[in-house]
């Protein structure tokens, strides 16, 4: 009882820096996507391709999140965006008042979408509210088509699911159809892309979403 205790003390804590942090992306005309998803499911190159093809259309911030190393953040920064790197030195997810602390580094006074890159886990990041607007799960086909099953917490939470990597369906074993299924059975509200960095297929309709989120926000 007293782990469950300190667990709702630990999320009661986070939820009110989240909600801090919603009013400051507010007042400063931000939209906030906090993406999720499992390690080398395509996460950095996703947003890599998506800033590539609305950098001139969008203003762009990243904070991004690593349990070590700073690799991922020297990709996005050589796109000539404000990025933030947080390594959390082991700890699987970001919190909320890790996101308010790389926010008040960043120059990010004109960006208009601040993606934050959360740690590659599908477990520990799902329960965290940091401020954003939505969360936004990524799965690449090479994981299988039960990835909803085992982690429903993370797709009942996200409002968007990117299935990507499709240019290697040929080579595994999992079906779209499937995939889909079963992150609906958890969320019927999922919204659902197919992408591909590597070919680009579905890049085109993703990035017509995004901005119409920033058009109607």
């Amino acid at each position: 009882m007293s782990v469950l205790k300190i667990e709702r003390k630990i999320l009661e804590k986070n939820d009110q820096i989240a909600e801090r942090n919603r009013e400051i992306f507010l007042s400063n005309k931000i939209f906030t996507m906090n993406m999720l998803s499992s390690p080398g499911s395509g996460k950095t190159s996703l947003i890599e391709k998506t800033i590539l093809k609305l950098g001139g259309q969008i203003k762009f911030g990243v904070i991004e999140g690593d349990p070590q190393t700073d690799l991922d953040a020297q990709r996005l920064n050589s796109l000539a965006i404000p990025v933030v790197q947080i390594i959390t030195n082991g700890g699987c997810h970001l919190d909320a008042n890790l996101v308010n602390d790389a926010f008040s580094k960043g120059s990010f006074s004109q960006v208009e979408l601040l993606i934050i890159e959360n740690v590659g886990n599908l477990v520990c990041p799902a329960g965290f509210d940091l401020g954003e607007n939505i969360k936004v799960v990524v799965v690449s086909v090479t994981e299988g088509d039960d990835k909803p099953l085992k982690y429903p917490v993370v797709f009942r939470n996200s409002s968007v699911m990117i299935i990507n990597k499709i240019d290697l369906l040929p080579f595994v074993n999992s079906s779209i159809d499937q995939l889909s299924k079963n992150a609906l059975e958890i969320n019927p509200s999922l919204k659902l892309f197919t992408t591909s960095c590597y070919t680009d297929e579905g890049l085109d309709l993703w990035c017509e979403w995004i901005k119409n989120q920033i058009i109607h926000r």
